[in-house]
């Protein structure tokens, strides 16, 4: 089964391009840098920098709705391929061909955190920066913890922002 599901943030906006033909069809290109786990010695690990194309409806949307630095979470498969360039050298590529993508952060969430739930989970992690509040047993990358029953999801309730200008009918829901 070839199955990826990645988290990170956009390294520049998608570069997008119509198919030719009767049904011209979009393909987004965009790099997504997606933070490693830390190391046991607590070093800061880096970043990995995966290359994803989308087509169809899902390049529409990320060529409309995504800019450089905003938060995504895709689904996928790896597709892996070659070509030569034009010193004669073969040229290997891996790339995810996007299924789904959505928005991971709302646009409050750019760096206050969460509430930990209903104020009674607040206690682990550093309750600041990150994702929507929840997990935050997990250290600094997603702050603060967990709720009373539930996941503390911060002031949203688990559920981000619509960005401003998206229309209902805009939005690729499967």
């Amino acid at each position: 089964m070839n199955t990826v599901i990645l988290m990170g943030r956009l390294t520049r906006d998608p570069e997008v391009r119509y198919s030719q033909g009767e049904n011209a069809m979009a393909i987004a290109r965009y790099s997504l840098a997606v933070d490693r786990p830390k190391t046991r010695n607590n070093q800061e690990p880096g970043a990995d920098f995966i290359n994803c194309v989308a087509f169809g409806k899902s390049g529409e949307h990320a060529e409309k709705y995504f800019r450089q630095g905003m938060r995504v979470l895709i689904s996928g498969r790896i597709q892996t391929g070659s070509y030569t360039n034009r010193d004669g050298q073969k040229v290997y590529t891996t790339e995810v061909v996007v299924n789904s993508q959505e928005f991971a952060d709302s646009k409050r969430t750019n760096s206050n955190g969460g509430n930990g739930g209903n104020g009674n989970g607040a206690n682990n992690g550093n309750n600041g920066g990150g994702y929507n509040g929840a997990y935050g047993d997990q250290s600094q990358n997603y702050g603060g913890g967990y709720g009373d029953g539930g996941y503390g999801y911060g002031n949203d309730g688990g559920f981000m922002n619509i960005p401003d200008g998206v229309e209902d009918e805009g939005l690729p829901f499967n």
